[in-house]
């Protein structure tokens, strides 16, 4: 028989450890190594786990990490050479709810109903072999400048699980029904008890007959399979509220996967990618845009002709003398805020275009009013003009 390791290596702690370090060590890697919190390496997380157990029941119990620290060793044979009743460190499976036999850990269950909700109790497994939520889908959907503006109502073809309709979900052929699985007796749990002097080691594994499940169907649904559910691609209409902003998610309760042994539906979760638009952009709830004006509307003035996003058409009176660079509020005409009757404002920047090529009459024109301005370059105190 294999040696196991020093107890106190085990749980990290060194040979003076008080009550207090070993308990906290062993929170700490139970927690670790439970089974449940390692569903992709359930074996070696079990085999540490137990081997973390066995360690604190020992040196948590005064007499029995007495007796240890004196003969030095993890094997139950060093301490007598017993058997117990079911032979030398035999195992026997455990069905049903009960917590008999495990008194020796003293707080141990109180301990995992803090970390999982439920300790070892036979409640944590009816619990897990009873109704659960079905896993939530996630989709991205790209919407343009305006649809987000305006609000849009879409489409969209999501893939998942639905119940069988052959066998309503049952995964039994029609005119049957799964049964209660024998050797866990419906809790899709089984309880290994190891008997050493030293006291009973418990740990709860999945049931290898029914996978869990806590049933067995003899006579599987040949639409399904014995799966219960089919895969399909249904259509979904989606409402996009008016306001929403890149990056933001719609959520339709009750359209991901189907829930297991009668649980409700999962979540599906839409993220919306809003495009970017040519003229405009957003800041907050706020449009921005840039307006072009002549040399002449921002020197004596003018009504602009405004497009909104939502292809309507405002008018806006720009002040004369206008700089290029100004900017003017159209308030009430930016976005919409999501569930609320705010709304953000349009903001416009006005941008003065120099024309690039004039006729002699648009030249002369404007060399007249050069000279009637008396216009000359700005005098500076050094450069060419100093």
């Amino acid at each position: 028989m294999a040696t196991k390791r020093d107890y106190y290596e085990v749980l990290g702690v060194n040979k003076n450890a008080t009550d207090d370090e070993l308990k906290k060590a062993y929170r700490k890697l139970a927690k670790k190594y439970h089974p449940d919190a390692n569903p992709d390496n359930k074996a070696e997380a079990e085999a540490k786990f137990k081997e973390v157990n066995e360690a604190y029941e020992v040196l948590s119990d005064s007499q029995k990490r007495k007796m240890y620290d004196q003969f030095g060793t993890a094997d139950p044979q060093g301490f007598g050479g017993g058997q117990g009743p079911f032979g030398q460190g035999g195992y026997y499976s455990y069905t049903g709810s009960g917590f008999d036999g495990f008194g020796d850990f003293g707080d141990i269950g109180d301990i995992f109903s803090s970390f999982f909700g439920g300790g070892f109790g036979g409640r944590n497994r009816r619990q897990s072999n009873g109704p659960r939520k079905g896993a939530d889908l996630n989709l991205h959907m790209d919407i343009t400048f305006e649809e987000a503006f305006l609000g849009v109502e879409k489409e969209v073809l999501v893939t998942r699980n639905e119940p069988c309709s052959s066998c309503h979900g049952t995964g039994a052929k029609p005119g049957t029904n799964p049964m209660k699985c024998p050797e866990c007796n419906g809790t899709g749990q089984v309880r290994q008890v190891q008997n050493t002097i030293l006291g009973q080691m418990q740990t709860t594994r999945t049931c290898n007959m029914c996978h869990g499940t806590g049933e067995i169907i003899k006579e599987p649904c040949e639409a399904c399979k014995g799966r219960g559910t089919v895969r399909k691609q249904p259509k979904i209409k989606v409402k996009i509220p008016a306001g929403i902003d890149d990056g933001q998610t719609v959520v339709l309760r009750g359209e991901g996967e189907p829930g297991q042994k009668g649980g409700p539906k999962g979540d599906l979760f839409i993220t919306v990618g809003v495009k970017k638009h040519s003229i405009y952009t957003r800041k907050g709830n706020n449009v921005l845009c840039d307006i072009p004006i002549t040399i002449t509307q921002a020197t004596l003035g003018a009504e602009l002709v405004i497009p909104m996003v939502d292809g309507s058409k405002e008018l806006y009176k720009i002040p004369e003398g206008t700089q290029t660079g100004t900017k003017f509020t159209i308030r009430n005409k930016g976005f919409k805020f999501v569930n609320s009757n705010s709304q953000g404002d349009f903001v416009f920047t006005v941008v003065v275009q120099t024309p690039k090529r004039l006729s002699k009459e648009q030249r002369d024109l404007l060399l007249k009013l050069a000279q009637t301005m008396n216009e000359q370059p700005p005098v500076k105190k050094r450069g060419i003009f100093g």
